[in-house]
């Protein structure tokens, strides 16, 4: 009797060993923007997706450059990101499956309560950047190839600010490869580059006294959803260049044959049904909408 009660118990261990391993096995790796972290969206909808389908998401998160580099490296077996142009341009290279449009939100220009640049209220956002480099008034930029970054480039230019590039040499893999870094003139006296996520740029800003560029849902999370707050505000807001949509983009077997294409694929297809369109609809902090869904596939299989 108690021969069979150990080989039964060793039995049962063995099979719940074995379906532990399975279900580790169903797992994806995705490189995604630090917004979808920071601003606590993932933490709510990757345990939703995990529970009805049994997939783990192991995420990853960095700025939309160095997301979509992972891809293209094959490091990672999707990507959920915002930066458009280079998201079709990585499709249009053969590197992504598919685009399917998730949701959207918009970036803000926030700084701090005194406004020393004399932006408040401002709803253009090439007008709001001229004064605070006019001014010289501290700005921090994530300098990281984000969406976000890439976007503030962008405001730059549009605002007629000339910019700076200065050229880095590395060595990957034994191949040389060079990365241009752009930057408004004043590096290092009003303008400040960190190298780093959205979180630790609007941190950094606080400290500083500074003004920076974001994300809605990422501000709204430091602002009202952690106990120490924020002390930053919003500056300049609904201009239409701010529109910030972001894309799920699974990495397309043809160019990486081992990448999980069909976990991915049944992800990047949750995030557009009706229950994961609620959850990112209803997600508010401080009973403020966060993200906006958006469920468009962009493009058709490649």
């Amino acid at each position: 009797m108690i021969k069979r009660q150990i080989i039964g118990i060793l039995t049962v261990g063995f099979m719940l060993f074995a379906s532990s391993m399975i279900r580790a096995d169903e797992s994806i790796k995705m490189a995604t923007t630090t917004s979808t972290e920071n601003s606590g969206l993932l933490d709510i909808l990757l345990p939703e997706f995990e529970k009805e389908a049994g997939i783990r998401v192991k995420v990853f998160a960095k700025g939309t450059g160095a997301a979509i580099a992972d891809a293209i490296s094959g490091n990672v077996d999707i990507i959920f990101v915002h930066a458009r142009k280079r998201e079709d341009l990585f499709i249009a290279e053969g590197y992504g499956a598919y685009r399917l449009g998730i949701m959207y939100n918009d970036f803000v220009l926030v700084g701090p309560k005194d406004d020393p640049a004399g932006i408040k209220g401002t709803n253009e956002a090439a007008t709001a950047l001229k004064r605070i480099a006019e001014n010289r008034s501290m700005f921090v930029s994530r300098g990281d190839d984000s969406g976000t970054h890439i976007k503030e480039l962008d405001l730059w230019r549009n605002a007629g600010i000339p910019l700076e590039t200065e050229t880095t040499e590395v060595i990957e893999n034994g191949h040389k490869s060079k990365l241009y870094f752009k930057y408004p003139e004043g590096m290092g006296t009003w303008y400040m580059s960190i190298g780093q996520g959205m979180g630790k740029a609007l941190t950094f800003a606080e400290e500083k006294h500074a003004y920076t560029l974001t994300d809605r849902g990422t501000f709204l999370n430091y602002k009202f959803g952690r106990e120490l707050g924020l002390d930053l505000e919003i500056m300049c807001q609904g201009d239409p260049v701010l529109f910030n949509p972001y894309g799920i983009i699974p990495v397309s077997q043809k160019k990486h044959p081992h990448v999980r294409f069909e976990l991915a694929d049944r992800f990047a297809k949750w995030l557009i049904s009706p229950k994961a369109q609620s959850i990112i609809s209803g997600y508010k902090i401080h009973g403020q909408q966060a993200f906006f869904p958006d469920a468009i596939s962009e493009t058709q299989e490649r």
